[in-house]
């Protein structure tokens, strides 16, 4: 009896600040995992848990906030996001700092600032708003215009350059299309232009770094101590775990440095080789958990606008994770998209949780709809 009542009591505190539970401790138990594998593949550096502590918290935070915000208002703030958005982005390319050849921040003295990163929320919220606020399934001329709005920011961010998040944006924007009811038909189209556009794409868009990093992809031995040094360890990594690992803190690639981005991009190479497959199915696990409980959100939505947008954070954040699995693991080309809520970095992580934070706005704000 008072075991249900302290049950009863935290689910009434966790619905008051509109936090679902479920889905906070998969995120919880996805962050523990992610700090104890960041202590191995930093090296045991205290002061690197300890900034990742401190921007866990303030991601926290964020998700908390933006999960008071009712999903009508975000839907009413989704344009204005969306365009000063783009605002910034034009402005990166006029006036934004460069930093290891590439040209994505603004500078504002106190700090640096990456306005693709708002995008990551603008674009998909701004779709599903166009996309909402007509008739479903959408019509041809609204899916050209909500095509207009993913491809404009992914051009503008894959200009600055950052193929990753570039792919991550569009990745999020079509989704919410496709989710409107897209036809096949339609589907079938894009992807035949898609693939028209590739030569396009390799012979005018992209620099040569990143040509480069398709032909690694390719043969990685081609180029075994230059290009192609990096997924060759990794895959060595992954392969010597084994089922059982080689144990926490005693991965060879890892510990003796072989292995480089270890604690950024390539952290999932450190989990397969220190903890094995056993360790990578416990990772995945948790991924499909928190999936499972955001589609369930997203099922449950009131009206087309929550759904679109709870839905596409949800495949996007899924695309985060199987683009990072791959490029590791040799299957895919290496963008430079880290594990989500697993490896070290502070902005994405930040995105990822506001995210979480509209999943959980759509999720917990429940209104009395009238009877027919």
């Amino acid at each position: 009896m008072n075991e249900q009542f302290n049950e009863n009591a935290r689910r009434s505190r966790l619905a008051m600040f509109h936090i679902d539970g479920p889905l906070l401790l998969g995120l919880l138990a996805l962050m523990g995992f992610g700090l104890t594998i960041l202590y191995s593949a930093s090296g045991q550096n205290t002061a690197m848990m300890e900034a990742q502590l401190v921007r866990l918290g303030v991601a926290l935070a964020v998700m908390t906030a933006i999960a008071q915000v009712k999903p009508q208002t975000l839907k009413r703030w989704s344009l204005p996001l969306f365009l000063a958005g783009l605002a910034l982005l034009v402005a990166v390319l006029l006036v934004g700092h460069v930093g290891k050849g590439a040209q994505r921040w603004l500078d504002l003295g106190f700090m640096k600032f990456q306005p693709s990163e708002v995008m990551k929320l603008a674009v998909p919220m701004a779709v599903a708003w166009f996309i909402s606020s007509h008739s479903l399934p959408p019509r041809l001329w609204h899916l050209l215009v909500g095509f207009m709005m993913c491809a404009i920011p992914t051009l503008l961010i894959a200009k600055q350059p950052d193929l990753g998040t570039s792919i991550l944006i569009a990745a999020a924007g079509v989704f919410v299309l496709f989710m409107s009811g897209m036809s096949w038909r339609i589907i079938a189209f894009v992807a035949a232009v898609i693939s028209a556009f590739l030569p396009v794409l390799w012979l005018f868009l992209m620099h040569d770094y990143q040509r480069q990093r398709v032909l690694t992809f390719l043969n990685p031995e081609s180029d075994p101590l230059g290009s192609g040094y990096h997924i060759i360890q990794s895959k060595i990594a992954i392969g010597s775990g084994g089922l059982e690992g080689k144990g926490y803190l005693q991965g060879t690639q890892s510990q003796l440095e072989f292995l480089p981005e270890r604690h950024t991009d390539f952290i999932f190479a450190v989990i397969s080789e220190e903890i094995g497959l056993l360790g990578v199915l416990v990772l995945l696990s948790l991924y499909l958990f928190i999936i499972g409980r955001c589609m369930f959100i997203a099922s449950q939505a009131q009206d087309n606008y929550s759904k679109l947008v709870a839905g596409s954070f949800t495949l996007t954040f899924f695309v985060y994770v199987f683009v990072n699995i791959g490029m590791v693991s040799g299957l895919l080309p290496v963008v430079g998209v880290p594990l989500p809520l697993i490896s070290y970095g502070g902005t994405s992580m930040v995105t990822l949780l506001a995210a979480f934070g509209v999943i959980m706005s759509v999720g917990t704000h429940k209104r009395i709809l009238a009877a027919p």
